[in-house]
């Protein structure tokens, strides 16, 4: 018999399961996987998951997962970055990370960072920058612009001279555009592994 109270490790599983194979399990799997020997345990489950929000059927009667199926879980204290603060392992509410670094999907795009020219800015070469794609940006934002032909992510600024696209790292020289400068978007999030 399925324990509600065991319902967060099972549903943890399921998300590893999720990670490893981009769908969900049929009930047969999910019972085998979870060590819950009748068919009535794991429905009663599935049942309380789709009650919480977590998994949902598809018209062909398969389990797909819902936006709250990857939501993860928020400590509710802040981490900081200078003394240590009293421990404790209180977590007060989830977020997805999707939904906490992208407002609007149809306009973002995520781009791959390559070189080291804004490392003083805290971005690093293979991280990942969520832009979202706009032909506007304010001066100080990091962009992605479009540079006579070649695609470059720097910080907008403006001098006497006009437009210039701003690196963070003393090695490189601003960036004049000679022919045109067109952004592409602006910088909203960054993503780094760490392996």
């Amino acid at each position: 018999m399925a324990h509600p109270n065991r319902d967060a490790e099972y549903l943890g599983k399921l998300q590893d399961y999720y990670a490893d194979y981009r769908n969900l399990p049929s009930y047969s799997v999910i019972g085998d996987l979870l060590g819950l020997a009748s068919k009535s345990a794991v429905s009663a489950l599935v049942k309380r998951l789709m009650l919480a929000g977590y998994v949902d059927t598809t018209p062909d009667k398969r389990l797909a997962p819902t936006k709250r199926f990857f939501e993860r879980e928020l400590a509710d204290f802040p981490v900081p970055a200078g003394l240590p603060a009293a421990a404790n392992d209180a977590m007060s509410e989830a977020i997805s990370i999707d939904d906490y670094l992208i407002e609007r999907p149809s306009a973002s795009v995520m781009v791959k960072v390559k070189g080291d020219s804004m490392i003083d800015a805290g971005i690093h070469d293979g991280d990942i920058a969520v832009v979202e794609k706009r032909h506007s940006a304010n001066l100080g934002d990091v962009v992605v612009a479009i540079v006579d032909g070649e695609y470059t992510l720097k910080t907008l600024s403006r001098d006497k001279q006009g437009y210039v696209l701003m690196p963070h790292n003393p090695a490189y020289e601003p960036i004049r555009p000679k022919e045109g400068l067109e952004i592409f978007g602006v910088m909203v999030g960054l993503i780094r592994k760490y392996k």
